[in-house]
C-alpha cells in the first residue's frame, strides 16, 4: 500500500518563495505518475503540476513561471518549488500519485500555505 506524506508548507510574504516535499512509502515509487494539488474552497483539487514516471511534466498556466516540480527517485520524494508567492497561491497542498490507475488515486493529508500581503 502507497502513502504520501506532505511537509514544506508554512507562512511566507508575498513575493516570497517555499518549497513543498511529498515522501512516498509502500511500494517502487519510480513507476508512479505523481502530482500537486491545491484545494478550492469548494473542496476540489485544482491541478498544479505533475511529473510523470519518466520525468515529463506539466503545469497549469497559473503557475507555470513560478513553480517548479521535480522529483528524486533514489529517496522516493517529489517537490515543488514554489516562487514569487501571492495571497492567491494560499491553501492546503496534496501530492497524489497513479498507482495502477489512470487517474489519482492515492493522495496525501495535505499541507498549509498560507501567504500574506
Amino acid at each position: 500500500q502507497v502513502q504520501l506524506v506532505e511537509s514544506g508548507g508554512g507562512s511566507v510574504q508575498a513575493g516570497g518563495s517555499l518549497r513543498l516535499s511529498c515522501a512516498a512509502s509502500g511500494r517502487t515509487f519510480n513507476n508512479y505518475d505523481m502530482g500537486w494539488f491545491r484545494q478550492t474552497p469548494e473542496k476540489e483539487h485544482d491541478f498544479l503540476a505533475s511529473i510523470s514516471w519518466t520525468a515529463h511534466k506539466t503545469y497549469a498556466n497559473s503557475v507555470k513561471d513560478r513553480f517548479t516540480i521535480s522529483r528524486d527517485n533514489d529517496k522516493n520524494t517529489i517537490y515543488l518549488q514554489m516562487n514569487n508567492l501571492t495571497p492567491e497561491d494560499a491553501g492546503r497542498y496534496y501530492c497524489a500519485a497513479q498507482v495502477d490507475s489512470p487517474g489519482y488515486n492515492v493522495w496525501g493529508q495535505g499541507t498549509q500555505v498560507t501567504v500574506f500581503s
